[in-house]
């Protein structure tokens, strides 16, 4: 089996502040020099180090596999972040517990006071390394037959316990993208109307370059 490499290496010679990990929302278009991170990082003007990997969950337990960053929490690596840009559940979700489990699986990756579950866990942790923390939402259907149409009550319920999560921490962000997506509009989605498009990849760098903002000189 061919296991997907987890993005970046972090080593002694790279000094960057921002560390990136998450599922294909980040990762999609990274081959190409079009993912989200290289948008961040044409905004800010500095690196930023992507571990992110397409199908990563939250909750992975085949170690092999989960080591090469399919299991998002084994992406991180200690360093002096300033910041961790930060995004999963998804694919735990929606493609993870068969539209059966929902409930038991969410409880499982956050609670509705965001305060337990392997999420909240995650954060902790990049917290106590003293790093803050941007968790980012996904990207809405437009109404045009996406395969997520269907998980639109469980996404908002998933992003409404994050959101629980980011109040409790002045140094945890939550930014969400449920406005990106004009309703109708293909442009912002892959051909599989699941993943961003390149298109949606760059506005939400955008998005998240505006909250980090500029190194302090």
């Amino acid at each position: 089996m061919v296991l997907t490499g987890c993005g970046e290496d972090v080593t002694r010679e790279k000094h960057a502040r921002i560390l990136l990990m998450g599922d294909s929302l980040m990762a999609v278009h990274h081959g190409q020099g079009q993912a989200v991170s290289h948008s961040v990082e044409k905004q800010l003007g500095e690196q930023v180090i992507d571990r992110s990997v397409v199908g990563a969950r939250m909750i992975y337990a085949l170690p092999i596999s989960g080591a090469a960053g399919l299991n998002i929490p084994k992406q991180y690596r200690p360093g002096k972040w300033d910041w961790v840009i930060l995004n999963g559940g998804g694919n735990d979700l929606w493609l993870g517990c068969g539209c059966f489990a929902c409930r038991g699986k969410m409880e499982r990756l956050i609670s509705e006071d965001g305060r337990k579950g392997v999420i909240p866990g995650l954060v902790s942790k990049l917290r106590h390394d003293g790093a803050k923390v941007l968790y980012v939402g996904y990207l809405r259907s437009p109404g045009l037959g996406s395969p997520i149409e269907y998980c639109k009550d469980e996404g908002n319920e998933f992003e409404s316990r994050v959101k629980q999560l980011a109040g409790l921490d002045a140094g945890v962000h939550f930014l969400s993208l449920a406005d990106l997506v004009p309703h109708g509009d293909r442009t912002y989605h892959a051909v599989d109307m699941i993943h961003p498009s390149v298109k949606a990849s760059t506005e939400i760098g955008k998005r998240i370059a505006a909250v980090i903002g500029k190194p302090p000189n």
